[in-house]
């Protein structure tokens, strides 16, 4: 018995040593918390600042992605532009060499038909064949 009591004694002065350490690191603790509502309002604050902070950079990096790709369309239509001159050149080119008797002549007439025009006709009938 003698052999517990001396542990039991050896616990208790231990948690007496404890104990105040424990208390003294809990109210350093709760320092750090704010307790007035002023410094609520504060910490309210500066997140609603925070929060707006990511809002105004989430919308300025739309923004630019829209320019991109805004951008990115007027460049597509540029170069389907060129394309289109382009394949009209061909298409001169190639309705001034065709000889109107030829087999591929008079199926290209009878094909024509169903266009506005002989130049839209070859114009198609040159991007199909590519």
């Amino acid at each position: 018995m003698d052999s517990i009591d001396k542990l039991l004694a050896e616990l208790q002065t231990e948690y007496k040593e404890v104990q105040p350490q424990q208390q003294s690191k809990s109210a350093t603790a709760k320092s750090f918390i704010p307790s007035s509502p002023k410094s609520a309002s504060f910490i309210d604050n500066l997140l609603a600042e925070v929060q707006a902070d990511f809002a105004e950079e989430d919308a300025a990096i739309e923004l630019k992605r829209q320019q991109e790709l805004e951008q990115e369309r007027i460049r597509q239509e540029q170069l389907k532009a060129k394309q289109l001159e382009a394949l009209k050149v061909e298409a001169k080119e190639w309705l001034a060499k065709v000889d109107p008797l030829s087999s591929e002549g008079l199926w290209f007439e009878r094909f024509a038909e169903s266009y506005s025009s002989k130049l839209e006709a070859a114009i198609e009938y040159l991007r199909n064949n590519e």
